[in-house]
């Protein structure tokens, strides 16, 4: 069950904190494998060349080119280190150097500047690039956890249209962030119940907070940290017991998603109707014809019932001053300033404005 008050449970381990990240094409360790891989390939193929060519090659200490000989002769020559105590002396050798050694010089020294430039240079504007980034967040989206719900709600938000660099994900698994920074999403690797953790994504700036930690304890757990910090952003969170949806809306969360009861909605709707299923499952993703839309009534709608929106969508639901209407009641029939507005809109899939929800088939065939 949860702790009323687990947070201040000061014996739980600190959490290493990492700044925010951002995706790359290759990690670092790969990078410099292969940039290494390169160099040592380049240094054994001219090793191979000098060896083959070691009878042009004199040692002017004891006359005799060992491998060992070739192997520093070709150090040295690279790096252009030059001692003197073994030289080309035949013209083939001399050849050999100019034309083969002399462009291999070129490509090991390219690759080690490049490599210091990548390590140095390059991730350290990067670290204080993205440092810069986070310090400017604002209107973002924080999601808190990564599994399943949380890495369908980050490909359903990229799908509605929101930028990848406007989202933020926080979880403690390498793993699964490694999968988010491949949608191009802002990363963070910390405990999402920790006070610096949330500070560190500027969670009082953010636009909304989603909450899907895998067990209802901790995610309500966080949902009490990000009120905490976050008096006036709006929370979704994820639980999956019935009696955790009290105490989730009593820790701040505004929205309370059950995915094992909204699950039983759709099995007995199925049960009801044939297409019921379908069409909630429609109206949830944004691949689907029609889209169930929130917004804020505009000023020119105002007086107007919610039959006669601007967007041509079907109003379904009226929210006034924290108070739920029905399309169906006598307040529907005269919007208000203020008033939020859910209404049923066609997608880019959708052939008319509202398809669908005038108890027609949306579906094709």
């Amino acid at each position: 069950m949860f702790n009323a008050n687990p947070r201040r449970a000061d014996s739980r381990p600190r959490s290493r904190f990492k700044p925010l990240r951002r995706a790359v094409k290759l990690p670092v360790w790969g990078d410099l494998g292969i940039r290494l891989g390169a160099a040592l390939g380049l240094i054994f193929f001219v090793i191979m060349v000098h060896w083959w060519d070691r009878s042009g090659l004199v040692d002017n200490v004891d006359g005799d080119v060992s491998f060992l000989d070739v192997v520093y002769f070709t150090m040295i020559s690279i790096t252009t280190t030059g001692f003197g105590d073994i030289a080309p002396v035949t013209d083939r050798a001399r050849l050999v150097e100019a034309v083969i050694v002399t462009p291999v010089r070129f490509m090991v020294l390219f690759i080690f500047v490049g490599t210091a430039y990548n390590f140095i240079i390059q991730r350290s504007w990067e670290k204080w690039r993205m440092a810069r980034i986070q310090e400017q967040l604002k209107g973002h989206v924080v999601v808190l956890g990564y599994g399943v719900s949380g890495s369908q709600s980050v490909e359903e938000l990229i799908e509605r249209g929101v930028e990848a660099s406007n989202i933020v994900v926080v979880d403690p698994s390498e793993d699964r962030l490694a999968d988010a920074e491949k949608l191009g999403v802002n990363v963070l690797a910390s405990d999402a119940t920790r006070d610096e953790t949330l500070k560190a994504v500027r969670i009082d700036q953010a636009h909304s907070v989603l909450v899907s930690a895998g067990r209802d304890d901790t995610s309500i757990l966080i949902v009490l940290t990000v009120r905490h910090l976050a008096p006036n952003v709006p929370i979704s969170v994820v639980v999956r017991a019935d009696d955790n949806e009290l105490l989730a809306r009593q820790a701040g969360a505004n929205t309370v998603i059950n995915p094992v009861r909204f699950t039983g909605l759709l099995l007995a709707g199925s049960a009801r109707g044939a297409h019921i299923a379908d069409y909630l499952a429609d109206l949830a993703s944004i691949t689907g014809r029609v889209q169930l839309v929130e917004r804020v009534v505009e000023d020119d709608e105002c007086g107007k019932s919610i039959a006669d929106l601007k967007t041509g969508g079907r109003g379904l639901r009226v929210y006034r001053n924290g108070r739920a209407i029905g399309f169906w009641e006598e307040e529907c029939k005269s919007l208000q300033p203020g008033d939020v507005v859910v209404e049923i809109v066609a997608t880019q899939n959708g052939e008319t404005k509202g398809d669908g929800a005038d108890g027609g088939s949306d579906r094709p065939g």
